[in-house]
């Protein structure tokens, strides 16, 4: 169904309203604390890139966008068929198991609504050499989710061959309900993709992006430039690293406050040391700063997106099956992970690769993309991307003072320094204080459940006893709920050994003066 053609009868046009799943919409001007707060990056700041691609080429004069702000409550089903005319769902690895509980929610949202629903770039998190016949716990999940989605609309859109194979495999065809499109983020300026020749100098601007789970060989590779080229940046992604920049503080996290070497993921790092880090609030900002790089290299898959839309060379090094199915399908310029050892030089990783790779790729798969969203009626003006010309979003923006990517906290003025220390001090507390109610409440609830199987089994007719059905079902219920309270306690006491790790950290220590002034001046200000 098209959504342009919903309402239709009326005689004057109506501005049409489609809802986007996205943590914060470009015409938002969210601080970094304000961000933080409300995760509106959703763990990773990678996720405003696609979702830009999806505002600026669908934004026009008679259709808004708007935010959902990762909202995933299906009893919001009526106010949303009733105020809307679409959802958009950009996704990226939503098939892995810590998002399948969400993915549930939004099913279960998907299955009351009654207006035209869009999935535009369904991933999944494999390891690198999937077995894609393997049985995975989440299967019947995923199975719902996607006969829920093509219950309100034609076909869905896949990052990657994996992801197509896994739904095939789960008994979905491809061609008639899944196609291969990439990342939306690629087409945000349409089929314009034009990436500038490379001159590598000791001058030459680079810009490092790392993932913590890369293998420790290609880290230490890329930590190690920081060290031989003068103007190079590191761009963190993750939101722990957006609270250590901000604040100085290690929020608890994959990124940081960690035991990993050649990650830079304390204030003591070599590139926050020297102010070489860039954190961005905005997919505008990334991009346009990424036109005056050089050459960005990294692990991280939209960490090396921005830079291509800007016509800046760039080399990916895929770690996983996520980001093995799209650097393949949008023919990045790439190297294995395995390629990478003690004595590799950057200048022979640019000799491997053609930087001009993904250009030779990208008609084709711009045009397959625009197929995929004629076959589901969705009006967008991504085949209108005239370089030079401003798109509605883009005049939009131009009436908005959009946030500058921040630095260390160590390499502001003490008037930021102290702001920022505060929020940021705040902002750790909230957290902790979330935690401990999420723990007592699942405790509670567990004394409860047990409770009312206790008594269950008392007032059971027919005279229980050790070998009945009923007895043992309640027994083994019992156990399973013990073993889970046990697990809970165990997630705390990590949780805790986190903090305290944390409290006797360096990077907690340096700032430790600066958080008491700060409180100081707090309490006379008040």
């Amino acid at each position: 169904m098209n959504f342009e053609q919903n309402k239709k009868g009326q005689e004057n046009v109506t501005l049409k309203k489609i809802l986007i799943r996205s943590g914060m919409s470009p015409l938002d001007t969210f601080s970094a604390d304000e961000i933080i707060k409300r995760n509106a990056i959703g763990n990773n700041v990678g996720n405003l890139i696609y979702a830009y691609s999806i505002f600026r080429n669908m934004t026009t004069d008679d259709v808004e966008l708007f935010s959902d702000y990762y909202g995933q409550n299906p009893n919001d089903a009526e106010r949303i068929n009733e105020t809307y005319d679409a959802y958009v769902f950009p996704l990226a690895n939503a098939i892995r198991k810590s998002f399948i509980p969400t993915l549930q929610r939004y099913t279960a949202l998907i299955e009351r609504l009654t207006i035209p629903v869009y999935v535009i770039g369904l991933g999944m998190q494999f390891p690198y050499e999937p077995n894609i016949s393997e049985k995975r716990p989440y299967d019947d999940d995923v199975k719902r989710f996607v006969k829920a989605v093509l219950d309100k609309s034609s076909i869905l859109g896949l990052r990657g061959q994996i992801t197509s194979d896994y739904l095939s495999y789960l008994g979905f065809k491809e061609g008639r309900d899944h196609q291969v499109i990439g990342c939306p983020s690629m087409y945000t300026f349409g089929n314009n993709i034009n990436i500038r020749d490379l001159h590598l100098s000791e001058s030459s601007s680079i810009s490092v992006n790392m993932t913590p789970a890369a293998d420790q060989k290609v880290l230490e590779f890329l930590d190690c430039l920081s060290h031989t080229f003068n103007h190079l940046h590191f761009v963190p992604q993750d939101i722990d690293e957006l609270l250590l920049t901000y604040a100085g503080a290690p929020l608890l996290g994959a990124s940081i406050n960690s035991k990993l070497a050649n990650y830079p993921n304390s204030l003591y790092s070599h590139v926050y040391k020297n102010g070489k880090v860039k954190y961005f609030l905005n997919a505008p900002t990334w991009i346009e700063h990424m036109k005056t790089v050089d050459l960005s290299i990294g692990t991280r898959l939209h960490g090396n997106v921005a830079p291509t839309l800007a016509g800046t060379p760039s080399i990916t090094i895929p770690i996983d099956a996520r980001m093995r199915e799209l650097s393949e399908y949008h023919n990045f310029p790439r190297v294995s992970p395995e390629k990478i050892n003690g004595n590799t030089r950057l200048e022979e990783l640019i000799k491997k690769v053609d930087f001009r790779s993904v250009e030779k790729s990208h008609q084709k798969n711009y045009e397959n993309f625009i197929s995929f969203l004629a076959k589901n009626g969705i009006d967008h003006i991504y085949d209108r991307n005239t370089e030079g010309v401003k798109q509605p979003l883009e005049i939009k923006l131009e009436s908005i003072q959009l946030k500058q990517p921040i630095g260390p906290i160590t390499s502001c003025s003490s008037d930021e320094m102290r702001d920022r220390l505060e929020k940021g001090f705040e902002i750790m507390l909230s957290k902790s204080e979330k935690i401990k109610e999420n723990f007592n409440k699942k405790i509670k609830d567990r004394d409860k459940t047990i409770s009312s199987l206790r008594n269950k089994l008392k007032n059971q007719d027919g005279g229980i006893t050790d070998e009945s059905t009923p007895y043992v079902d309640f027994k083994k219920e019992i156990e399973e709920k013990d073993v889970f309270i046990l697990k809970l306690k165990n997630d705390i006491e990590k949780k805790n050994m986190k903090i305290r790790n944390m409290e006797s950290s360096r990077s907690w220590r340096i700032t430790m003066p600066l958080r008491r002034f700060s409180k100081k001046i707090s309490g006379t200000e008040r």
